[in-house]
């Protein structure tokens, strides 16, 4: 079994960062094509996205500022549309989700997973078709599943039984008969951090399948006609680079799936894998290659399948992360810079945990690079931290900057796509930054910055 899955137990995750710095770089001025966006380069020293300037970017529209690359996110739908073909592609809208990005969904052709009535709401703001739309949620509110049974969305995935008598409720009330999934705990875990691991039992997400829950949710769900069960979902975790654990959890789907048709005669035309597909962060990490994890899984479904003796069901994965995350770049102003002799040096710039928090939650790694010019200085092991009240509060915890980095300089973090904006706060009364998309060497602006006049609004 692959080091990287294996059946859940006490050892939910081992993965924050050991107490040592990385190498310094041969370079400190390139950008390792697999962490930054695909359009990125230099021009005359400075960083060019999407073939603008960071220096522009940041004169029009200030910092901190997420940097969206238009043409990476595109192509990066293109591709899991591509490998994919002949199941589903859902783009998992919690990594980063807006107006405009719900358009490029929409016109790339995936479908959309929203956990929220808010995300529902920005689905439907711009006109995205409802049957391309999976609710997901382990805490739905009656009127959120009622918005969903409302808009007529493709696919609720049952998290409760309290959920399955509301959604029986809701489909009677609106003369709806909605397509139903259940979300199965396999009892597989990926390695990756506890937060964020998602399939072992002992956590909030779904029906045990160890402990028959999963098979009662089939049940009850089957006995209420007002209702269509049409698969089941798991998902596995997160930063996920490795398709073993994909295969464990197929695997046990499978013996539920040919339970419920020995039980009911009912065979399921749907199996949705979930995501969690990882990118890289940092020099070294690793990340599958897209057309590999759709012939995998498709191997892996198929060959489940044919041993339980069913037909191969209907595939849909969900990638949020693997299409966003690398997408994205965080650009800030350099303040303060601090000297602690022997150690490192501590470099404060003008964002923080309000803008990416996933370095004090999760002790994620970054890549960044001085941006607004070149420098053939020596490397300094430098701390990137941000300005908040919080000794905790980094953006990178370990990296170098060259030694001649001073105040006022434009630094840019890579793979800031996913889950910084869509986890971003307002801790310390810091507005939330704006989010420009570029493309051909224009930006526009598709999330306006906070301002203080909104962060008093509503207040009394």
């Amino acid at each position: 079994m692959s080091r990287f899955a294996h059946p859940a137990g006490d050892r939910h995750a081992e993965v924050l960062p050991e107490e040592r710095p990385p190498h310094a770089p041969a370079d400190l001025n390139t950008l390792d094509p697999t962490i930054w966006p695909r359009t990125s380069s230099r021009a005359d020293g400075s960083i060019t996205i999407g073939g603008a300037d960071v220096r522009d970017l940041v004169e029009e529209h200030g910092t901190p500022l997420y940097v969206v690359d238009e043409e990476d996110f595109r192509s990066r739908c293109r591709d899991y549309a591509s490998a994919f073909s002949g199941g589903e592609v859902h783009y998992a809208g919690k990594a980063f989700l807006c107006r405009e990005v719900a358009r490029w969904i929409m016109q790339e052709g995936l479908g959309l997973d929203v956990c929220s009535a808010g995300e529902l709401a920005v689905a439907l703001s711009v006109g995205f078709p409802p049957e391309r739309i999976t609710m997901h949620g382990n805490n739905k509110s009656l009127a959120e599943l009622e918005k969903a049974v409302e808009a007529g969305v493709g696919h609720i995935v049952a998290d409760s039984f309290e959920e399955i008598a509301r959604l029986g409720f809701l489909a009677d009330k609106h003369g709806r008969r909605p397509k139903v999934m259940i979300r199965v705990t396999v009892g597989v875990e990926a390695h990756t951090h506890e937060f964020i691991a998602t399939a072992h039992d002992d956590q909030k997400f779904g029906f045990s399948l160890s402990s028959g829950a999963a098979a009662e949710a089939a049940r009850r769900i089957l006995a209420l006609p007002q209702l269509e069960l049409v698969g089941l979902h798991s998902h596995i975790g997160s930063q996920i680079t490795d398709t073993a654990g994909f295969e464990v959890a197929a695997s046990r789907l499978a013996t539920l799936l040919v339970k419920i048709k020995d039980e009911h005669g009912v065979v399921l035309p749907e199996l949705d894998l979930g995501g969690g597909y990882g990118i890289p962060y940092v020099e070294g990490d690793t990340a599958p290659d897209v057309k590999e994890i759709a012939d995998n899984l498709r191997e892996i479904v198929s060959k489940v399948a044919r041993g339980a003796g069913l037909p191969v069901p209907k595939l849909t994965v969900e990638p949020g992360r693997a299409i966003a995350g690398l997408a994205g770049v965080t650009l800030y102003e350099v303040g303060t810079i601090k000297d602690v002799e022997g150690l490192r040096t501590y470099v404060s710039v003008d964002g923080g945990m309000s803008d990416n928090i996933r370095t004090a939650l999760y002790g994620a790694d970054y890549t960044a690079r001085l941006a607004s010019r070149e420098s053939t200085a020596r490397p300094m092991l430098s701390r990137m931290v941000g300005k908040h009240c919080e000794s905790g509060d980094m953006v990178v915890r370990d990296l170098w900057f060259p030694a001649d980095l001073a105040t006022g300089d434009l630094v840019a973090v890579a793979g800031t796509g996913a889950y910084c904006r869509s986890l971003a706060n307002n801790y310390n009364y810091l507005p939330k930054p704006a989010v420009v998309a570029v493309k051909d060497g224009v930006s526009r602006v598709i999330v306006r910055r906070e301002t203080e006049d909104d962060l008093l609004r509503g207040q009394l």
